[in-house]
């Protein structure tokens, strides 16, 4: 826990809690909205994908701006920015046109793909390096907490008090963050310019080579290609598992997904204090493989049993491994990219999540009613077990470990 002893690091820890609490309300609420009103999958996938493509189109600006600007004061207007967006969605009935959710998830995500990489370019500035694999497992407990509280309150007030009651909870959360990164933090370094008068995407693609150059970034891509369909698909099928599956309903999506957090929690604890000196492939690796098997144990149990109970306990465990390999693969993007590009790097990175996130969803809501929601949700734990069975092996060869060390720099 010793970035916490860092009071920017913890300004900024607890600015990210609220803001993605509010983030997790609208991620249940919405698609479960859209998903009861119109009773499609590929509707809901819909859905989904628009409020993904913005940030693939924002890539090249949200990667710059992370790199040229105040860091700090981007993570504040975006936050306020977000909560204006929201707006419209006090005014839409039951019956309202979906086209006004659709606007929302595009607003909310051109925002958050400038959000991403300002805040996790801003980590390595307020940390020590030695502290920096604690200091995302932090960020993790952060995750998984916020996912627990807003998942749980998306879900419940969306089904006891309707959208309106959503939207206003958000929004105050939303304040709170805002204000909290309002104050500047003492500790932050200036961040390096990409250069006053270099072209913005210019600027971008030099970040883009910087992925091509290092083997651990190009280790970090593939990883992000595969388990980041795998997201795209669980977005869309996992709503159908709970409504359809399992026979819940849309307090049961909530909780589910916010479950996960407990898992989650112990691993960001483990991550900021016994494990924060494993190296980020191995904890990319194992906590991916992990999250593949028990992906497929819990998609093939309805087989067996369709008790709510179990799948609390099973989605609970299932949190433990996302948050190992989310760590893992955020830290490796981080010490791999150079300080004066990481904005750009973690903006592709992020992107590319994006953009392979709103393929996987599309792919789910077209071959659901083909291949059956069963298959597909198979698929979607091969993509996790396979990308982690990748980076186990490339780590086995010693390839990232020479990487890491060819990129040190050489005195004399």
């Amino acid at each position: 826990m010793k970035p916490l002893r860092e009071p920017a690091f913890a300004r900024l820890w607890i600015a990210a809690f609220f803001s993605e609490t509010a983030e997790w309300m609208l991620q249940i609420a919405l698609p479960v909205f859209v998903f009861q009103a119109t009773g499609s999958a590929a509707t809901t996938a819909l859905s989904i994908v628009l409020g993904l493509l913005p940030a693939v189109l924002l890539s090249p600006v949200a990667g710059v701006i992370a790199d040229r600007w105040n860091r700090r004061l981007v993570l504040c207007v975006v936050c306020a920015g977000q909560a204006f967006v929201a707006l419209p969605l006090l005014f839409l009935g039951a019956d309202g046109p979906v086209v006004v959710i659709y606007a929302v998830m595009a607003g909310q995500a051109g925002l958050a793909s400038l959000f991403e990489p300002a805040r996790n370019a801003l980590v390595p500035e307020l940390v020590t390096p030695d502290e920096l694999i604690g200091a995302n497992g932090l960020m993790s407990i952060n995750s998984s907490v916020s996912r627990l509280a807003g998942g749980w309150a998306g879900g419940l007030l969306l089904g006891f008090g309707g959208l309106g009651w959503v939207v206003v909870a958000y929004l105050g959360v939303l304040v709170i963050a805002s204000a909290l990164l309002a104050r500047p933090f003492l500790r932050a370094a200036a961040p390096v310019a990409a250069g006053p008068h270099e072209p913005v995407v210019k600027a971008w693609l030099d970040g883009l080579r910087e992925i091509g150059r290092e083997g651990r970034l190009r280790v970090a891509g593939f990883v992000v290609v595969l388990t980041s369909l795998a997201q795209g698909m669980f977005l869309v099928l996992f709503v159908v598992f709970v409504l359809d599956i399992l026979d819940g309903t849309e307090g049961d999506v909530g909780l589910l997904r916010g479950v996960q957090a407990l898992g989650g929690l112990a691993a960001g604890f483990a991550v900021a204090t016994v494990a924060r000196k494993v190296a980020p492939a191995a904890l990319l690796g194992w906590g991916g493989l992990a999250l593949g098997l028990l992906s497929a144990l819990i998609w093939n149990l309805p087989a067996l049993t369709a008790s709510l109970g179990v799948y609390i306990g099973l989605f609970g465990l299932v949190g433990a491994p996302g948050v190992l390999a989310g760590s893992g693969l955020l830290s490796l993007v981080q010490t791999a990219a150079s300080p004066e590009r990481s904005g750009r790097v973690l903006s592709t990175m992020f992107a590319g999540m994006a953009g392979f996130t709103a393929l996987g969803a599309l792919l789910a809501g077209g071959l659901v009613s083909v291949l059956g929601t069963g298959v597909l949700l198979n698929v979607q734990a091969a993509l996790h077990t396979v990308s982690a069975l990748m980076v186990l092996g490339v780590l086995a060869s010693g390839r990232l470990r020479r990487d890491a060390v060819s990129a040190v720099p050489r005195s004399g």
